[in-house]
């Protein structure tokens, strides 16, 4: 008779502990999701639309590509995905039924993060509101739109796997080089890309004289003296992340001010700091870029 209170009390225990756990993970995942910019794509902030509900347009030079859907809906949005179909698209570049994603998606960024921190990804992801939009098509061209193409575009351009640490550095600069390589894969913006769209290794960083295509000048953050920002402080670097202020008391706008307003600023301090020390540390290239955001 006595053991029914005690039973009942653990299971009640487990099922706290349980609920718990998952509040925990996505608590955790909203950081993760400001870190990475997962609501710059697929939102569609100029039309009002819902957070992570897609439609945002990514002008590239092959055509146009739509963020998708990706809140927790069942059928217009992921809300089918196990934890392992979420890893396999962020690590693999592979939807759930084998096929190619079309690296506008920074899968080949993603793919460094951790195991624990993509699901906690999800979990945060996945408490959040549903819409039942469907994912708008993709608008590109003959043979642009050929998804088995990209195993060979994968078999030039992307490297699969975890990131892992550079045991010569310190924990600031390592920690700093995941946030910035991994999650906030901030080398598709700021690396210039070849006609295949892959990135230009030997410039990383180094800024680009027309981003996407489109003309845009995306700055140099290689800390070279004159056409990088090898002569910014700590304290301005970390303006520019936390507020968006410039070395000259400008404001960045365009898309780094959403960076700025989205992800980067909900940072904290540390880590912020850590990004700005593994930054520093580059190699300085010397790529002159005028006008970027």
């Amino acid at each position: 008779m006595t053991r029914t209170p005690i039973f009942a009390a653990f299971a009640a225990f487990f099922v706290f502990a349980a609920g718990a756990a998952f509040a925990q993970d996505a608590k955790r995942g909203e950081y993760i999701f400001a870190a990475s910019g997962c609501a710059g794509c697929h939102t569609d902030t100029a039309n009002k639309g819902q957070l992570l509900a897609g439609g945002r347009a990514l002008k590239t030079p092959f055509g146009n590509f739509y963020g998708p859907n990706i809140t927790a809906h069942p059928d217009a949005g992921i809300g089918k995905w196990s934890d392992a179909d979420f890893i396999t698209a962020l690590r693999q570049g592979r939807r759930p039924d084998g096929a190619h994603y079309f690296p506008v998606f920074p899968y080949t960024s993603f793919t460094k993060m951790t195991d624990a921190d993509m699901r906690d990804l999800k979990a945060y992801i996945f408490s959040l509101p549903v819409s039942a939009q469907a994912s708008k098509p993709h608008d590109i061209g003959f043979p642009f739109n050929q998804r088995f193409l990209q195993f060979g575009w994968k078999l030039l351009y992307f490297k699969a796997g975890e990131f892992k640490p550079d045991p010569a550095k310190s924990a600031e600069v390592n920690r700093g080089a995941y946030l910035t390589q991994a999650m906030g894969h901030c080398a598709e913006c700021h690396t210039p890309r070849n006609q295949l769209g892959g990135l230009r290794t030997d410039m990383m960083y180094a800024g680009d004289l027309n981003h996407a295509g489109q003309g845009t000048k995306v700055p140099n953050i290689t800390p070279h003296p004159t056409t990088g920002i090898g002569s910014w402080t700590p304290g301005v670097y970390d303006d520019l992340l936390s507020m968006g202020m410039t070395q000259d008391g400008d404001s960045v706008g365009g898309d780094m001010g959403e960076v700025v307003a989205n992800s980067t600023s909900k940072l904290t301090q540390p880590d912020r700091a850590a990004m700005i020390a593994y930054l520093r540390q580059l190699p300085p290239i010397d790529h002159r870029v005028r006008g970027g955001n």
